[in-house]
């Protein structure tokens, strides 16, 4: 069983997640990790980012766990390598081929079946478990977005704006698992809001629905 938080980079997913998580005792699924993992993977290969048959073969050979709050690759820690900025901007190009997002998914499903999990993402709503009993879609302003990844990067607010569009556009108008919101997600606003009280809302709505 799975909570669906879905939403565009910068929104808050991460950190809401894993606060919902740990207020309803469940474990946190970071399936943008699992892309970032290929990403690695497929950059450490010397593999071409846009070969669709490579790097479908590679992710299909990949062993991706997530363990105390870390994600292993391979039974390597690579909870740090994977934040770099040109893995993250690999993990932008990887994802968009249908047998890396097929491998992925398969992967997901395979997690969600055996527990009771808080995934976040671009898809899992709509995508990975459309059948969740609840789907959120997190949004923010594109400044605040880029903001925030700014101050994580320490890169210039308007260099993250221009990077921020380009990705937001290949997500969206990507044929297999597009960015949007499920018809039945709940979309909650981050711009202005406290990261307790986006967590609060979102455990609220759980509790309400029996799923914790």
């Amino acid at each position: 069983m799975v909570i669906a938080i879905d939403g565009p980079a910068g929104a808050g997913k991460s950190t809401v997640a894993r606060g919902v998580a740990d207020a309803l005792d469940f474990t946190y699924l970071d399936s943008g990790a699992m892309y970032r993992s290929v990403a690695l993977a497929a950059l450490r290969a010397g593999a071409d980012l846009d070969d669709a048959d490579r790097t479908a073969a590679l992710a299909r050979q990949l062993e991706i766990e997530f363990a105390g709050g870390r994600v292993l690759l391979d039974d390597e820690d690579v909870s740090d390598a994977i934040r770099a900025p040109d893995v993250s901007e690999a993990a932008s190009h990887v994802s968009v081929h249908p047998g890396v997002r097929e491998a992925m998914v398969g992967r997901q499903r395979e997690l969600i079946a055996k527990g009771r999990y808080v995934a976040e993402g671009r898809d899992i709503g709509t995508v990975v478990s459309p059948e969740s009993p609840l789907k959120v879609f997190l949004t923010a302003s594109d400044e605040e977005r880029a903001r925030r990844r700014a101050a994580q990067t320490g890169e210039a607010v308007e260099a993250v704006l221009s990077s921020q569009a380009e990705r937001d556009r290949r997500d969206r108008s990507r044929d297999h698992g597009a960015l949007r919101a499920a018809d039945d997600a709940v979309e909650v606003d981050t711009t202005t809001s406290t990261i307790d009280g986006v967590v609060a809302e979102i455990v609220q709505l759980a509790r309400q629905r029996g799923i914790a």
